[in-house]
């Protein structure tokens, strides 16, 4: 019974050996730089089909400033609780769903002068 539990706690090493060799291998496939892209994703904000339309259609740049502006206003409308807000730049108007950071859809400064924003629950000037 003593080979038995020896050839069972083999398997066992066997197994564990497979599966750590399996992490690092993963871990290789996706290095440092992979990792920080990821995380860089998922916090900053994505734009939706629509709002991707509506950007191309009225011609609204989107600069790496911009994003970077665009980003901090979310994360403050997040730290005050904010669901759905207006963010208002000089390139427009962008309304985004906080908590899944995705722009919902955006328009320009000309458009929002006679434009009503509903269903927003806060409002930040970047």
């Amino acid at each position: 019974m003593a080979i038995k539990n020896v050839t069972q706690l083999s398997d066992v090493q066997s197994l564990r050996l497979r599966h750590d060799t399996a992490i690092q291998e993963k871990t290789k496939k996706t290095g440092f730089a992979d990792l920080m892209q990821e995380e860089i994703q998922r916090t900053s904000v994505q734009f939706s089909k629509h709002a991707e339309t509506r950007i191309r259609q009225r011609g609204i740049e989107v600069s790496d400033d911009m994003m970077a502006s665009l980003n901090q206003a979310v994360q403050k409308a997040r730290e005050k609780g904010a669901k759905d807000t207006v963010i208002i730049g000089t390139q427009g108007a962008f309304i985004v769903n906080v908590p899944n950071n995705i722009v919902i859809t955006t328009m320009t400064e000309q458009e929002m002068k006679n434009n009503i924003f509903t269903n927003i629950d806060s409002a930040v000037l970047m």
